[in-house]
């Protein structure tokens, strides 16, 4: 069967509720995974979700920062939520579907800070030790379902070379440093996980998600990253038939600085 997934850093859905209800009219994903909600547990914008047809919806928020959601056509077999480094930062969602028998994981990394050093950026060690903690968890196969998985969010990583817009002049700068990639990397193998966008991308082409606000014009200067990450595993791994970036996204008046990703699987 058909299965259409999308991830989005909305970065506010409280904001951003029409930009999202209009991406799920244009798409009409089966399952849309949200990040950077920042929205305050009991505050979702449900009604104008169910309103678009969208039912069931798994939330963990908090007020002001991080959040994650899932917003699904399809209802829930389970629900779970996980707390990651002792901190209650809203970063972990995950529900298993009643229709594909599928579990999603929809994750938000934390950005990292500016300076790529543990011994004085707090933010940047916290990073690390969440990446830790995800790769030390998917390696534990008694904490987890079995079969087919999706793994979707703003990881705030650009692993590959063609992911960022210089990988020379990126190499020192948070998201694309050499211990970030490691440790992407070894998350993906924990975990048995499978990079779904460049299945069908090729890794020698460009990819991005992500424009920074900072830019004068980020369309002209085209200086982006892959932030945004689709992931499979459990015998779906080759099921991914086709990957959408929606760049226009970016365009939309006040718009979030992530785009949306689609991926279409025949599962």
């Amino acid at each position: 069967m058909g299965f259409r997934l999308a991830t989005w850093n909305i970065n506010s859905v409280r904001l951003r509720i029409g930009q999202v209800v209009r991406f799920l009219e244009e798409e009409a994903p089966d399952v849309l995974c949200l990040q950077e909600t920042k929205c305050p547990p009991g505050q979702f914008p449900s009604a104008a979700l169910h309103e678009a047809g969208y039912h069931h919806i798994c939330d963990k928020g908090q007020s002001g920062y991080h959040g994650v959601a899932i917003i699904s056509k399809i209802p829930f077999a389970q629900t779970s939520m996980r707390d990651f480094c002792d901190k209650q930062d809203a970063r972990h969602v995950s529900v298993r579907l009643q229709g594909p028998d599928v579990t999603i994981h929809n994750f938000y990394v934390p950005a990292g800070g500016d300076e790529p050093d543990p011994q004085i950026n707090e933010k940047f060690a916290h990073k690390l030790g969440f990446l830790e903690e995800m790769t030390s968890w998917f390696a534990d196969k008694s904490a987890h379902e079995k079969g087919a998985g999706i793994l979707v969010g703003d990881l705030n990583i650009a692993p590959l070379e063609h992911d960022v817009w210089s990988h020379r002049q990126l190499l020192k700068v948070v998201s694309h440093t050499p211990i970030e990639v490691e440790r992407l990397l070894g998350v993906m193998a924990a975990g048995q996980w499978s990079d779904s966008m460049r299945k069908i991308i090729d890794p020698s082409e460009k990819l991005y998600t992500w424009w920074s606000y900072r830019g004068r014009d980020w369309e002209a200067s085209n200086r982006g990253r892959r932030l945004d990450h689709i992931w499979a595993r459990g015998g779906i791994e080759n099921a991914v038939t086709a990957i959408t970036v929606r760049k226009d996204c970016r365009g939309w008046e006040r718009a979030s600085d992530h785009v949306p990703v689609i991926a279409d699987f025949n599962i």
